[in-house]
C-alpha cells in the first residue's frame, strides 16, 4: 500500500473511529479498571487505532502481554484534544520535512498539539506504567518509532506503520 493510501485509510478511520460492541467487551474483560481508564481518556481515533494495532500484532502470531498492551496504549499520550489537522501536518512533515512543522506552528492553535504528537511516545509510556503496565510496556511505547527491544519493538513499530 503507498504511504498515501494509508495516510487517507487512517484519515476515513479517524472520521469513523467506533469500536465494535465485542472489542469493548475483550477490553473490559482484559483491563485493570485504571487501565480501562486511560484507554477511555483516549481520542477515539487512538482507541480504533491501538485496537487496531494490537489486532495485526495477534494476526502476525505475537501473543506477548506486554507488546499487546504497548499496542493499545502507544498513542495514549497525544490526549483527546489532538486532532485531525495537526495529525495531517505531522505526518507531512515526516514524510516531507520539517519545513512544514515550522509552517504548521504559525497557524492557529496547532503549538500545543504539534508538541503533544511531537512527545506523545514518553507522555504515554509514562501514562501506561502509571496505570499498571509493567516497565518493558512502557519502554516498547517510549522507543516505537526506533525500536530497541529488538523483534517486539519492531513487531509494534509495523504494526503502527500499517494501521
Amino acid at each position: 500500500m503507498s504511504w498515501w493510501a494509508g495516510k487517507l485509510r487512517r484519515v476515513a478511520r479517524y472520521l469513523h473511529p467506533a469500536l465494535t460492541a465485542t472489542e469493548r467487551g475483550s477490553l473490559v474483560n482484559g483491563l485493570t479498571p485504571t487501565q480501562l481508564a486511560l484507554f477511555d481518556a483516549m481520542h477515539p481515533a487512538d482507541q480504533r487505532h491501538g485496537v487496531d494495532v494490537q489486532a495485526a500484532l495477534r494476526a502476525a502470531g505475537h501473543d506477548d502481554p506486554e507488546l499487546l498492551l504497548a499496542a493499545l496504549f502507544h498513542d495514549a499520550g497525544k490526549g483527546p484534544s489532538v486532532g485531525l489537522v495537526p495529525r495531517v501536518c505531522w505526518s507531512l512533515g515526516e514524510r516531507y520535512g520539517g519545513w512544514v512543522w515550522t509552517f504548521a506552528r504559525r497557524l492557529p492553535g496547532l503549538v500545543s498539539s504539534l508538541d503533544r504528537i511531537r512527545h506523545h511516545a514518553d507522555v504515554s509510556a509514562r501514562m501506561a506504567v502509571a496505570a499498571g503496565c509493567s516497565f518493558r510496556t512502557g519502554e516498547l511505547i517510549r522507543n516505537q518509532a526506533e525500536p530497541t527491544d529488538g523483534e517486539p519493538g519492531r513487531a509494534l513499530l509495523l504494526a503502527d506503520q500499517q494501521n
